[in-house]
């Protein structure tokens, strides 16, 4: 069963999105696109009032190229800032604040989850 890089990122952001729901979130958007790029998760933990931008990243056991984390470099996280500028200008929030975090999920050989780890104010 081969599995494609994108699968396994659709497969990261709904694990992602189940995480924050269960840790008391409200998921407002997934995949949020303007001409900036996009923005994988917006949301907002329990009765905070303030806007999350997430940026998910996926690995699979056995990957060649560093870890989940390791790869939202500089110009990465300028997109995610730039666009998260395009949404609050569209559509405002954020009066409480607002924060940029990285949610990475691992999974095994098998494609089953393997961790999550949620890094809040990542940059």
């Amino acid at each position: 069963m081969s599995i494609s890089r994108a699968e396994v990122g659709r497969r990261g952001e709904a694990e992602a999105a189940a995480y924050l729901i269960a840790q008391g979130w409200t998921v407002h958007v997934r995949n949020w696109r303007c001409p900036a790029g996009e923005i994988d998760l917006i949301g907002s933990p329990a009765r905070s009032g303030l806007l999350v931008f997430v940026e998910v990243r996926s690995r699979r056991a056995g990957g060649r190229f560093g870890t989940a984390a390791e790869s939202i470099d500089g110009r990465k996280q300028q997109r995610v800032r730039t666009a998260a500028q395009w949404y609050l200008k569209r559509h405002g929030g954020g009066e409480a604040g607002v924060r940029c975090d990285v949610i990475t999920v691992a999974f095994d050989r098998q494609l089953r989850v393997a961790g999550v780890s949620h890094l809040e104010g990542a940059f």
